[in-house]
């Protein structure tokens, strides 16, 4: 049975599942950006534009995920893609709580890079990353900051330049070019999250 939550863009693989609309308010600043993406170029990609206009339940919480975000993991399950990317927007106020490196031991997840134009990049969810991916594939949450347009245009940028990536590798490799260090920083996070040593990804 198809689960019709998603909408499909292209064909074949590699696989790229794109949500936006996660919780709260934050719809108003993300849906649409899926609404309007375009098919890749090689491979598919299924958008979730909307997932919940309801109660704002971090997506840190399990209970995330077997509620409001089921629509994701049955989606996850049944399209196994290659590559997730998540599309969520904060408030100017949380900058540096979102960035802090003290966020590791305060929550338990790494702090966000920030990128140009207050575009923040990270990992999910521990709970959605560890249960539902396999190591290879890529995992990425995307910040927009709320009211800042050049924020939200810049990150139309990166997500239209996402759905061409075909692996992780491809990803990093650009990332090393533009942000060497944000891009190390990921490197690191998601070795410490796997526990790999030095050298793997």
């Amino acid at each position: 049975m198809v689960d019709m939550s998603y909408r499909m863009l292209g064909e074949g693989k590699p696989v790229r599942l794109f949500v936006a609309g996660l919780h709260g308010d934050e719809w108003k600043d993300t849906s649409d950006i899926l609404e309007n993406i375009r098919a890749p170029s090689v491979g598919s990609l299924a958008v979730i534009p909307l997932v919940s206009k309801g109660d704002y339940i971090s997506t840190l919480d399990e209970r995330y995920f077997e509620d409001i975000g089921n629509p994701i993991i049955e989606a996850v399950e049944e399209l196994m893609p290659d590559i997730y990317i998540e599309i969520h927007s904060y408030s100017a106020e949380n900058l540096k709580k979102l960035t802090e490196p003290e966020r590791l031991n305060r929550i338990g997840v790494p702090a966000f890079s920030r990128l140009d134009n207050d575009v923040l990049l990270g990992s999910v969810a521990p709970y959605i990353r560890r249960k539902y991916f396999p190591q290879e594939a890529l995992c990425l949450t995307f910040e927009i900051q709320k009211g800042n347009q050049l924020s939200k245009m810049y990150a139309i940028k990166i997500i239209d330049r996402m759905k061409e990536f075909t692996s992780k590798e491809t990803f990093l490799n650009c990332m090393l070019k533009r942000y060497p260090q944000q891009a190390q920083k990921a490197i690191d996070d998601y070795r410490n999250f796997y526990g790999l040593p030095h050298g793997e990804i």
